[in-house]
């Protein structure tokens, strides 16, 4: 098996079944239990919050745990909009978000009245640092935009954007889900006010996640229970999970994801030559290291990813699958692809186990694959 779906997510690091082993085995207390296992509990989740902060350059405190990537960016978007609602309810984000920053802005505009405007991108699928500002209001308090997209690996000029949104006060929150020891990624630094993460993104379990918010900035509950997280998410920690996180954080913050990129490279160049119709979608020089977008004019999505996996790849498509029917990808769509090409689109994600073998085989794969589609993509 050949597995290039590492976007979609990562093996578990040695680093991280080390920090987790000893806890599923025996470390079972509450971390808000005051007696003997409890106070064993919480300094694991303790030590842990420390050390993602060190990863990121933040303070402690400024690290909320969350049960994931998507409850991280609900509570980051939801959060952020209600509690400052009283100094104005216009929002704003861009059209090739994921759909868990995408849904928690339809929510607060159908179901709390709030003002939301969708930016557009560019055909490379990156937001104009001049859109955003001149659609900033008075009335604007948050500005949610990724750090680099999970379809295509574009890079959002994120410094810029916060930038634009620290000069009118406006709270700038990024989904980096994708980004972490791919990118650097300092908060501080970058002017990010607030910025979801996941843990089995790199290398880490599932189901964790954290949510960095700048030191003295008011969030709003999305979720009530428990005074857990200083108030802020309520529920008993995930304490093997975020121990795993931390140790898989700090793993990830020494890997070199652009030993990567000659590998994309070569993926890229073997299938131009197997099918010289096919499209790279994205500007590669603005691209995760790891990330290749192609459509395949003609082809049937569905029937190339069936192909791939009966030989033995790992891929994913441009789509999601929504109630058993390919829909096209809302990213390949906002930046100007026909809904055809989009639906004929498949994601390849490398990773720290991808070999220039494995690529070898995706290309063989991928060329016999397309000899038998029914259409000529030739």
């Amino acid at each position: 098996m050949v597995y290039l779906d590492y976007n979609a997510t990562t093996p578990l690091c040695p680093e991280a079944r080390a920090a987790m082993l000893p806890l599923l085995e025996a470390g079972f207390g509450n971390p808000s239990s005051i007696h003997a296992e409890g106070r064993r509990a919480r300094s694991v989740v303790d030590d842990a919050r420390d050390r993602m902060a060190s990863v990121l350059g933040a303070r402690a405190h400024e690290i909320i745990f969350t049960g994931g990537g998507t409850e991280s960016c609900n509570l980051g978007v939801i959060g952020l909009a209600r509690a400052h609602a009283p100094r104005g309810r216009h929002l704003i984000t861009s059209a090739i978000e994921h759909h868990a920053v995408l849904h928690a802005f339809e929510f607060l505009k159908h179901f709390e009245g709030f003002d939301v405007e969708i930016l557009p991108v560019d055909p490379s699928g990156i937001l104009d640092p001049e859109t955003l500002a001149k659609a900033i209001r008075p009335e604007t308090t948050l500005v949610s935009v990724m750090h680099a997209n999970n379809e295509t690996g574009a890079i959002q000029p994120v410094r810029d954007l916060a930038e634009i949104c620290g000069t009118h006060g406006v709270i700038f929150h990024t989904d980096a889900v994708q980004t972490l020891g791919k990118l650097p990624l300092q908060p501080h630094d970058d002017g990010l006010t607030a910025v979801s993460l996941a843990a089995h993104k790199f290398h880490g379990p599932k189901g964790v996640g954290a949510l960095f918010l700048s030191a003295g900035v008011a969030l709003a509950r999305t979720a009530h229970g428990g005074a857990h997280e200083n108030t802020r998410r309520p529920g008993t920690e995930n304490v093997a999970g975020i121990a795993g996180m931390a140790a898989a954080a700090e793993a990830a913050a020494r890997d070199d994801s652009q030993s990567l990129h000659p590998l994309r490279e070569a993926l890229w160049s073997g299938i131009r030559q197997a099918c010289p119709q096919a499209v790279r979608n994205g500007d590669p020089e603005r691209c995760l290291g790891n990330t290749l977008n192609i459509s395949f004019p003609g082809a049937d999505g569905e029937s190339l990813l069936i192909g791939l996996d009966l030989e033995g790849i790992c891929v994913s498509s441009g789509s999601a699958c929504m109630v058993g029917s390919i829909q096209p990808s809302h990213v390949l769509r906002a930046m100007g692809i026909g809904e055809k090409t989009a639906r004929a689109s498949v994601r390849f994600s490398l990773g720290r186990e991808t070999t220039t073998e494995d690529i070898r085989e995706t290309i063989r794969a991928m060329s016999w694959v397309l000899e038998l589609q029914p259409l000529d993509v030739r």
